[in-house]
């Protein structure tokens, strides 16, 4: 019973879900579609800006930097923002959810984060408003991030509930395709003004509505989820505490050691994350080897690839382990950073193979990377635990991707990215091994 005092979405979601009483079982396949609608919107929210930051950004917030290296560097100083504040929108909204329910906490959620993106296509820049346009570029930055946390959903958690035993890994990898669908799609935006538009065109108008577009998917995956939220299904695993939010702080009093594990567990994945979605761009926009425009379509090619990659995950794991899977990953990004300085540096010819070959290698990483250790959690903190996890697992393994890399490369040679890379992999490999002898005791 809601208490008319304080009333909460809690109730409004129950009336919801007696409005399915009379209909057919939320299907996994319904979950699925749902949450990877909903991973699109967010990675689409995050690329746009990451493609800005390179295009756009450094010419228009930063033109007073001596060289356009300076200026991408400092555009990429703003880039970890938004995965510095995201556990810090995971506690908030985790209050929220406790309060007022999961409903109203995706809703203020997705409006915060697509309302921050639409935000920057009217922002104006440094010979308009001076540093100002620094300060609000950061300030919507941290919005997305700030939103992010709170677009925890717990939807993936549910699918894995709804999962056969014998198919934990196929139905693992689903949520992670939303960001290969989530990269194409900003690709194709930013591609096609690229390609259509001169550079002064481009530059006044032009990219701003790939930022635009970004409010209108939000609202499309926030009815999506909404359904979801509102199903019996979601509701009975409500009701266990299968998807409770709990209190930050009791979760890491009984669990800290977890957290820590699953925020290395995936390491050389998120690493490899940015090396090879936003980082290629920046080090060919500055040293050449082929147009952004053209760069651009591969990148789109290369995110194909990453989606066949993670569906092939889901099909290894099953066969192998999920915790085996993500070691084979290890090994095979290991191998790539030997070979990917090489080929970044190689023209043409050698960028294209290292889009391809990289991006089928995070598929068959990053495919797995989400709740790699959730089963350490128990089931009362679960939902909790996993959120603050996959915050810190971004904020560690990816969050300065870009801006290491491009400063590693321009300063001591672009050698140094396989360094990165490689210290990626070992950190994984360290944390499954420390987690299976956890689990053996």
């Amino acid at each position: 019973m809601v208490s008319v005092a304080n009333p909460t979405s809690s109730g409004l979601e129950r009336d919801a879900r007696r409005i399915h009483e009379d209909d057919k079982p939320l299907s996994p396949g319904s979950i699925a579609i749902g949450v990877v609608i909903g991973r699109t919107s967010e990675f689409f929210d995050f690329f746009v800006y990451g493609l800005g930051s390179i295009l756009v950004f450094p010419k228009l917030i930063f033109p007073f930097a001596p060289n356009a290296v300076t200026a991408t560097l400092m555009s990429f100083a703003l880039f970890p923002l938004a995965f510095l504040a995201r556990p810090v929108g995971s506690f908030v909204f985790m209050w929220v959810d406790r309060n007022y329910g999961r409903g109203t906490k995706l809703t203020i959620a997705l409006v915060i984060l697509g309302g921050s993106t639409a935000s920057i296509a009217f922002l104006p820049g440094y010979d308009t408003i001076g540093y100002w346009a620094v300060a609000l570029l950061a300030l919507f930055r941290l919005g997305q991030g700030f939103a992010l946390g709170g677009a925890w959903d717990g939807l993936a958690s549910l699918l894995n509930l709804n999962a056969p035993q014998n198919h934990r890994g196929w139905y693992a990898m689903i949520p992670q395709l939303g960001a290969p669908i989530g990269f194409a799609l900003a690709s194709i935006l930013f591609g096609y003004f690229v390609s259509n538009l001169s550079q002064e065109d481009f530059l006044a108008w032009g990219w701003r509505y790939p930022f635009f577009v970004a409010f209108a998917i939000n609202v499309v995956a926030l009815f999506a989820r909404l359904r979801i939220v509102a199903s019996k299904e979601f509701g009975a695993a409500m009701e266990a505490k299968e998807l409770e939010a709990r209190p930050v702080f009791e979760m890491l009093s009984k669990h800290s050691i977890d957290v820590v594990l699953g925020a290395f567990v995936p390491l050389a994945s998120f690493a490899m994350f940015h090396l090879v979605t936003i980082f290629p761009l920046s080090w060919v926009t500055l040293n050449g080897g082929q147009s952004a425009a053209e760069f651009l379509w591969v990148q789109v090619a290369g995110a194909v690839v990453g989606a066949i990659g993670i569906v092939l995950s889901g099909v290894i794991a099953d066969r192998v382990g999920r915790r085996n899977q993500l070691m084979i990953g290890a090994i095979l990004i290991a191998i790539f950073s030997f070979s990917a300085p090489f080929l970044l540096d190689a023209g043409g010819k050698g960028q294209d193979a290292y889009i391809l070959i990289g991006f089928a290698i995070l598929g068959l990483s990053f495919g797995q990377s989400s709740g790699a250790v959730s089963s350490r959690f128990t089931q009362y903190y679960r939902y909790t635990g996993a959120a603050l996890t996959s915050d810190l697992a971004w904020l560690v393994g990816a969050a300065f991707a870009p801006l290491v890399a491009l400063g590693l490369a321009s300063s001591f040679g672009i050698i140094f990215i396989g360094g990165y890379l490689i210290s990626g992999a070992i950190c994984t490999i360290a944390a499954l091994s420390l987690s299976r002898a956890l689990d053996q005791q």
